[in-house]
């Protein structure tokens, strides 16, 4: 089983991209952040021509989420307690015996913003929805746009990056509190080399430059932590025209 997570960055703009990415990698499940769909335009129709069945969350402009799957997604859940928040960047769904929980993480801004304060919140919120899923679910997969570097090894600049957002430590200690529920960070079973990014931005020929961060993370139980075979960053799509600024993740389960 392959389970895979993109942000793509407009799924309108992008939908060629992704209809591309599904042929070529054929992924069982893929979890999508910023769609910036509203949800009666999402393209049911262009997905289910692909061999997916879909659940999703979305607005206009911005933020939205998505989880595609060849199964039917189901028992999906949008918002957690705690959170009042119109910006659709949760969805829960179970596909076969996986629950999948795809996030798309507050960004943050800069530290000091009232939006830094309230990205820490909605962590700590996900961290207890998160403890609550994996008691009711041994197979979890959490995975999406993190907006955290873990740690040193995701920063092409860790000097000149500091303690800045997305690299603080009460970021990346809400991080970790997410991992302390029982997930590991699938990637790192793999490899623990350093300048493996996920997301370039467009400024300064950053992406040939290497010039990244790895943001984009697949969690996974010890249920799947047992049975997981490779976990890769797939850094094709991002060399293609009009690409998304980050690249997909996949996973590979002995399932």
């Amino acid at each position: 089983m392959k389970i895979a997570s993109w942000n793509v960055n407009s799924l309108k703009v992008r939908l060629p991209h992704l209809q591309q990415w599904l042929a070529e990698a054929q992924p069982d499940i893929v979890a999508l952040q910023e769609t910036k769909t509203v949800d009666e335009k999402f393209p049911v129709d262009e997905i289910a021509a692909m061999g997916y069945r879909a659940v999703f969350s979305g607005q206009k402009t911005y933020n939205g989420v998505a989880i595609l799957a060849r199964d039917e997604p189901v028992d999906a859940v949008t918002d957690i307690e705690g959170l009042d928040d119109p910006q659709r960047r949760i969805l829960a769904a179970t596909v076969g015996d996986i629950r999948v929980v795809n996030l798309y993480v507050v960004n943050g801004k800069a530290l000091g913003d009232e939006k830094y304060a309230y990205k820490l919140h909605w962590l700590a919120k996900v961290r207890d929805f998160l403890a609550e899923e994996i008691a009711r679910h041994p197979k979890l997969v959490v995975l999406g746009d993190f907006n955290i570097c873990r740690d040193d090894r995701d920063v092409y600049d860790p000097v000149a990056w500091g303690e800045d957002i997305f690299c603080s430590p009460p970021e990346r200690a809400a991080l970790q509190a997410l991992l302390d529920v029982g997930l590991h960070d699938s990637f790192r079973l793999f490899t623990e080399d350093a300048g493996l990014f996920s997301w370039w931005d467009y400024r300064q020929a950053a992406f040939r430059r290497n010039m990244g961060l790895r943001i984009d993370l697949i969690l996974i139980s010890d249920a799947l932590k047992s049975v997981a075979t490779s976990s890769i960053i797939d850094k094709a799509p991002r060399k293609w025209e009009q690409p998304s600024d980050h690249a997909p993740v996949a996973l590979e389960l002995n399932l």
